[in-house]
């Protein structure tokens, strides 16, 4: 199942890679199931590792990126004009406060006001915060992850392990009280980005740990993988950002020209996966995903036994 023959760049395999890690990055970037991890699982199958198959594996991640920026465009757009809004009448209120008796009750009654009217400008500010955590940790350990944990071996138990907790989730729901983005706050935020930490180990799934957060954290099931893509774009900018940076001197021409057509395919993939994934999850759990990872994990222990 595993090669044993490692390609160091990208032009061995061409346009067959290109489309190949495309697709698979679209498919699985925003369901439970680790795109990273099913991007390595290929790799090594293909015999595409090393440092160069490392920088390819997060790069491509841009393309799904850009399908949710497309996707939910008149959306964001609505929170960045309301938040703008919003920013404004905070200063006014904060000057207002400030010709007052400004003790620590007041200024802790006032944040709380503005987060109770000021819904959007808060919402962003708890995209911000929950991207924090995972963005240290990996700022400083990316190096010693991609080092120690990018293997099948990791991945498959990760898989695994991810699919048990799903359905555990599943079966002891937390109290719904979040049925729109505009509900969740900055502490709610903070959660679900501390479970996105664990989405670190490859294998584990962003998606999957940032929408097993949101569920834990009260919101439904629509909401919480709606903040789950909406999360993904500080994330994976920066992630992608920095590797891309960091790597790029290890990619040849041909390599970009390979990578730039591997973005485009799981830009449109991942767009169709966002539009459909947001239906199922109307009407279905996530237990199928579960039992995928599970099915998965097993079969990829059971090859490198």
């Amino acid at each position: 199942m595993f090669s044993s023959e490692a390609s160091t760049s990208m032009k061995e395999w061409g346009r067959e890679l290109a489309v190949l890690l495309g697709v698979v990055e679209g498919l699985t970037e925003f369901l439970p199931v680790s795109s990273t991890g099913h991007l390595i699982l290929v790799g090594h199958a293909l015999g595409f590792t090393g440092a160069v198959a490392g920088t390819v594996e997060i790069s491509i991640q841009l393309g799904a990126i850009l399908a949710v920026i497309a996707y939910e465009r008149d959306k964001l757009a609505s929170f960045l004009m309301k938040a703008a809004q919003e920013q404004a009448a905070l200063r006014a209120l904060i000057r207002a406060h400030r010709k007052m008796s400004g003790g620590r009750q007041g200024w802790r009654s006032l944040l709380q006001h503005s987060a109770d009217r000021q819904r959007n400008l808060w919402f962003l500010v708890g995209l911000g915060v929950a991207f924090v955590p995972a963005g240290i940790i990996g700022y400083f350990a990316h190096g010693w992850i991609e080092t120690h944990l990018f293997n099948p071996r990791t991945v498959a138990a990760s898989l695994i392990i991810g699919g048990l907790i799903i359905l555990g989730v599943e079966a002891r729901r937390s109290r719904v009280r979040i049925t729109q983005l505009e509900q969740i706050g900055v502490t709610t935020a903070l959660w679900v980005g501390l479970a996105q930490c664990v989405s670190l180990i490859p294998g584990i799934s962003r998606s999957g740990a940032t929408i097993v957060g949101g569920l834990l954290a009260g919101m439904d099931r629509e909401r919480a993988t709606e903040y789950s893509f909406l999360l993904a774009l500080p994330t994976m900018i920066a992630a992608t950002t920095y590797k891309f940076l960091k790597s790029s001197a290890l990619l040849t021409t041909e390599d970009l020209v390979w990578l730039a057509l591997g973005l485009l395919v799981s830009f449109i993939v991942a767009w169709a996966v966002i539009a459909a994934f947001l239906t199922f999850v109307q009407r279905h759990t996530l237990r199928v995903f579960a039992y995928y990872r599970i099915v998965i994990g097993l079969a990829v222990l059971w090859a490198i036994r």
